[in-house]
């Protein structure tokens, strides 16, 4: 086996990713992705002792709480950090053309 791709190889990667590279990114690629598919084919060998698969490391649990309703803030407190305000609306760029 090789320390590297070969330049086709690479070149193809590249196209898949939409990207030029220059000759000795090429190079300097070649080498790097070969690593990546050896690490990848390390982790393929592990062989696992269950079948339930793991989709995090921890047990997830979410911490819900009331939702109780409060006072009302001060028009004038929340404007204070607002960078573009028209009176008491808060102004914002058009995100969809016409």
């Amino acid at each position: 086996m090789s320390d590297s791709l070969t330049r086709e190889e690479v070149l193809h990667v590249a196209r898949l990713a939409r990207i030029k590279l220059t000759e000795e990114e090429i190079e300097k690629y070649s080498h790097q992705l070969k690593t990546l598919m050896d690490d990848v084919d390390k982790i393929k060998e592990v062989k696992l002792n269950s079948e339930e698969r793991v989709i995090t490391p921890t047990e997830e649990v979410t911490v819900c709480r009331e939702d109780v309703a409060g006072e009302m803030l001060d028009p004038e407190e929340i404007m204070i950090n607002v960078p573009n305000s028209n009176g008491n609306f808060v102004e914002v760029p058009v995100m969809i053309d016409e």
